[in-house]
């Protein structure tokens, strides 16, 4: 069985959470999750790498994206990635907003 794309959505954020993109890229064979990018993007946080303040792939192993540095990680389960994903948007977008509302 080929590789297939089984989820492929972008998530506007709304101009009152804070703005931004979230992004979804999940392809899986057999089953088994092979290859993901998922991604916060909010050109007013970062505007380098194309607005991605936050991400995660596995294109050349597991690594983060955090605001043009990029760096392995540990986690090697989907579930455990995505959840740290999550986690970490969400954390950014309360930093800024708390910063925007001084």
């Amino acid at each position: 069985m080929a590789e297939t794309k089984i989820i492929d959505q972008s998530l506007m954020v709304s101009r009152k959470r804070g703005n931004g993109t979230l992004r979804y890229e999940v392809w899986h064979e057999n089953g088994i999750i092979t290859r993901y990018n998922l991604a916060y993007i909010n050109h007013l946080i970062f505007s380098g790498d194309n607005g991605r303040v936050i991400g995660y792939d596995n294109r050349h192993g597991h690594h983060r994206h955090f605001k043009g540095t990029v760096e392995p990680v540990e986690m090697t389960t989907f579930e455990e990635i995505e959840q740290s994903f999550e986690q970490e948007w969400i954390m950014v977008l309360e930093e800024y907003n708390a910063q925007r509302n001084r």
